[in-house]
């Protein structure tokens, strides 16, 4: 079950509960489906949440192993279906994630898509709102966590904003529930019409400018409205065999296949080929452009308050990716961490051990004043109890050391440059600097490790991060060195009871 989240005219919610059904499906016609898209980690469920009171219901996208989440609100009476889409930082997908993501973008019939920014770091999810918009032009994006970025020292004009994209910029802070209210005024009027959207095109190299201008006409025609003709003539020029599929699925027939479009793909790929854009470079030329046009679209809409802000992040740069020093410091900096959580976690676990341990002799003492048996006295206090204890006291203190000191590097933004000076090294054997990452974190706990492999795009390097992560020694494997007599050595050792 699912919760709706009725808003006022004033912005207030009231909830009232209501029973979900199939994902993205209508109760009446005056409901309205929106996608809410975003990175991961832009707080796009902290807005889900907030508008349909905080309650989601989860299931499994037909044919997909990741979940999703829906649920209904109502404002100025409008019902309103969210779907809670999978983060991704792109529609070129390359995950399970980011297929489900653009399959629901393109063939999911929203009515509008929110996409979540973060203000903190715009440009970047920049890429995400450009790729959407090739797609559809009834998108509202909402920046969210303003609170930060303002703490930060960064500015954003969400008004510039919206004139460079030519659709609807919300400026929120989820967490306090300020903007909401705003941002589904503009869903309101971007769905009901009253809102026109306008982006204006990305433009690409002037060969493949060319190519969509043989294809487009007839592929626009051919699909009668169901989809943007151009970015369909894009994947017609650069398609992934699952996008094909499902493309396929969605319109009834192939239009690789389509006799009146096939020799215009020809056509199209061989004016490509005759500028030297084979099917790679094509992929890092659109990627290019892309990203060309992010810092163009944030130029003149995001200021940060401190001068020389990006000035000082490159010569970070320079010193912590450089080829000489970067490598050095990095070994210094993990042997750093590595070295503060094995030896700092002996006194907390020594404390543990102790404590742990004289409640279970205390535990002993009170089941032989009991006259309990021998044999439930060894279940219960070197069986469970004591067994529990050496667990407890071993594992605790270097996971509760180890993952906040990995969460401040990654806070600071080093674990991208840990990434990228190890990638070279890592691409030689076959696998992704990424994986560096995992295993960092696999030295805390495996499982830890293990679940971080979903960040590696590729199938095939994610899967070898799987198995050779589970090799990495994570804390577990080693008891810390207590000083003295080890405490674990008794956790077998029944005591003896008096004659």
């Amino acid at each position: 079950m699912g919760l709706t989240a009725k808003s006022t005219g004033s912005g207030a919610i009231d909830h009232g509960l209501h029973i979900e059904r199939n994902p993205g499906a209508k109760d009446s016609p005056a409901e309205r489906i929106i996608a809410l898209a975003g990175n991961p980690n832009v707080g796009k469920s902290t807005v889900f949440n907030e508008l349909t009171g905080l309650k989601q219901h989860t299931g499994n996208w037909p044919g997909k192993t990741v979940t999703n989440a829906q649920g209904r609100c109502t404002h100025h009476q409008i019902p309103y279906i969210l779907v809670d889409i999978p983060g991704t930082y792109s529609l070129m997908a390359h995950s399970a994630e980011e297929e489900v993501a653009r399959d629901f973008v393109c063939f999911g019939g929203p009515d509008a898509v929110v996409v979540v920014c973060d203000a903190t770091c715009l440009e970047r999810n920049m890429n995400l709102v450009l790729q959407t918009l090739e797609i559809t032009n009834r998108v509202v994006v909402c920046v969210n966590l303003m609170d930060e970025a303002r703490r930060k020292g960064i500015r954003v004009d969400t008004q510039r904003l919206s004139e460079n994209l030519g659709v609807p910029v919300v400026g929120a802070s989820a967490r306090s529930g300020k903007g909401l209210a705003e941002l589904m005024d503009e869903v309101e009027a971007v769905t009901s019409g009253q809102r026109e959207c306008r982006p204006p095109r990305i433009r690409y190299l002037p060969a493949i400018e060319e190519a969509l201008r043989i294809l487009e006409p007839a592929v626009t025609g051919r699909l009668g409205g169901r989809l943007n003709g151009r970015w369909v003539s894009l994947q017609l020029l650069d398609c992934e065999e699952t996008l094909k599929k499902t493309m396929t699925a969605y319109l009834g027939f192939s239009l690789w296949e389509d006799p009146a479009i096939k020799p215009k793909i020809a056509q199209a790929k061989e004016r490509l080929r005759e500028h030297d854009i084979t099917d790679d470079r094509l992929k890092d030329i659109l990627v290019s452009c892309l990203i060309l046009r992010a810092e163009e679209v944030c130029m003149d809409a995001v200021s940060c308050g401190q001068s020389g802000y990006g000035r000082r992040d490159r010569k970070i740069d320079r010193v912590l990716t450089n080829k000489w020093t970067g490598i050095p410091l990095m070994i210094l900096l993990l042997m750093a961490i590595f070295w503060l959580t094995i030896t700092g976690a002996n006194y907390p676990s020594e404390l543990l051990s102790s404590g742990l341990f004289w409640v279970g002799d205390r535990l002993a003492d009170f089941l032989q004043w009991a006259g309990a048996p021998a044999w439930l006295e060894g279940a219960v206090v070197d069986g469970a109890y004591r067994v529990l204890a050496w667990v407890t006291a071993v594992m605790l203190p270097p996971m509760a050391i180890f993952f906040p000191l990995f969460t401040l590097l990654e806070d600071a933004g080093y674990l991208p440059r840990v990434a990228f000076n190890l990638d070279k090294y890592f691409q030689k054997a076959c696998a992704c600097g990424k994986q560096a990452l995992t295993m960092c974190m696999g030295f805390g706990c495996n499982a830890a490790g293990v679940v971080g492999c979903r960040i590696i795009d590729s199938p095939r390097e994610r899967l070898i991060a799987t198995i050779t992560n589970s090799f990495v020694p994570c804390n577990g494997r080693f008891a810390p060195p207590h000083k003295g007599k080890q405490k674990g050595c008794r956790m077998l050792t029944p005591k003896k009871k008096p004659n």
